[in-house]
């Protein structure tokens, strides 16, 4: 987790005020420890070489080099160089984690020289031990820094690859709605079309018939205009509630065929087996399947007698479209490279489904689409999709 720059700031403001405290405490010892006692100037020494440690994340090398000198100066005043090393060896780890190894390696290269100047002036410890801790410490400290810097920029990475993919995300799943648009816009457009030719064919010769087209498309129209509603809350994200109406699904089959017989096309429908509910996500991709295909009889062949058979099954329901071929229109019939078989496909495969689109071998095209009901069905799927 990131951690804003005013929480690091309190942090090392925390940190420096406790080693400074500590430090103080420290040098009540130093008589005892055969060094001289810490007197004022001393003391504000201490307080300088440790207090800018609270500035170090924000300037690193400035405090490194300030607590540097504060340091020579202490030691060559003849103090307890302990008391004041808490300040320094915490500069050399803070240099290496913020700053390249350029940077790093010779400030490490310095403390451990002050390190040996330190021990040389005061002469109260061994050069053996004096350099042996001038090698370790600022080593250990700066392996430790790396050790930092490489974990701090792999959690940059892994948070920049996680924000990557969560705008994948957002994209796939504005694709998937964009589809879902263009599924709802063309199946009701087209809806409309057809019921809006009928009614200026009859206008004046069968005005009920006319009456009833333009109800029809009232009513689909009313629909489409709460689908669009429904998607676009979604695509703003402007409304965590649900939506307004539940979405479709096979259970409004029986809708979506009467407004296909209202346009002229006398569409069959068929259910076989015991009736029961489904996951959302496979009830309206069942739905939207059987909407596209239906879409494409309407605007390829409008002459076709399309029959829609709802198959459930112990482990998978099964959902087609077939139609006889009969008023095709050539011209206007797409490859399958098309938006909505596209989507259909994409749709199934989302579910762990197979589906089969193309033409039959006794004439007239087919749509069918099985998809997994249960976990163990899931698991012995395609995702392929013919």
């Amino acid at each position: 987790m990131r951690i804003r720059p005013s929480r690091l700031l309190v942090v090392d403001t925390l940190i420096a005020l406790a080693e400074t405290g500590v430090a103080l405490l420290l040098g009540r010892e130093a008589a005892a420890q055969g060094w001289p006692a810490l007197d004022l100037p001393a003391h504000v020494l201490v307080v300088l070489a440790n207090l800018p440690v609270a500035l170090r994340s924000k300037a690193p090398v400035a405090v490194f080099a300030f607590v540097h000198l504060v340091f020579a100066g202490y030691v060559t005043l003849g103090y307890w160089p302990v008391v004041s090393s808490f300040g320094l060896l915490l500069t050399v780890y803070t240099v290496a984690a913020l700053c390249p190894a350029r940077v790093s390696v010779p400030c490490a290269v310095v403390t451990g020289a002050l390190w040996i100047y330190g021990g040389a002036v005061t002469g109260h410890e061994s050069m053996a031990s004096v350099v042996s801790q001038a090698l370790a410490w600022p080593a250990v400290l700066w392996r430790f820094g790396i050790l930092a810097r490489r974990s701090a920029q792999l959690a940059r990475r892994l948070r920049r690859e996680q924000e990557e993919r969560a705008r994948r995300k957002v994209a796939e799943e504005r694709g998937r709605i964009a589809r879902e648009l263009h599924d709802v816009v063309a199946h009701h457009m087209s809806v409309i079309s057809v019921q809006t030719g009928l009614a200026r064919f009859v206008f004046d010769s069968d005005r009920d018939t006319a009456r009833t087209a333009l109800d029809t498309i009232d009513a689909t129209g009313k629909e489409a205009l709460e689908e669009l509603r429904r998607m676009l809350k979604v695509l703003r994200a402007a409304d965590d509630g649900a939506p307004g109406a539940p979405m479709p699904g096979l259970a409004r089959l029986d809708e979506m065929v009467e407004r296909i017989r209202a346009g002229g096309v006398p569409v069959a429908l068929r259910v076989e087996g015991t009736t029961r509910p489904l996951a959302p996500g496979l009830d309206l991709c069942a739905y939207r399947v059987v909407q596209e295909a239906l879409t494409n009889v309407l605007k390829h062949a409008p002459g076709a007698s399309p029959e829609v058979a709802l198959v459930y099954e112990p482990h998978q329901v099964t959902v087609s479209v077939t139609d006889d071929g009969e008023g095709v229109n050539p011209d206007r019939v797409r490859s399958g490279s098309g938006h909505g078989l596209i989507g259909m496909r994409e749709r199934a495969k989302l579910y762990g489904g197979t589906i089969s689109i193309g033409p039959q071998s006794d004439g007239g095209f087919a749509v069918r689409l099985t998809l997994p009901t249960s976990a163990r069905a899931v698991g012995q799927g395609d995702d392929a999709t013919g």
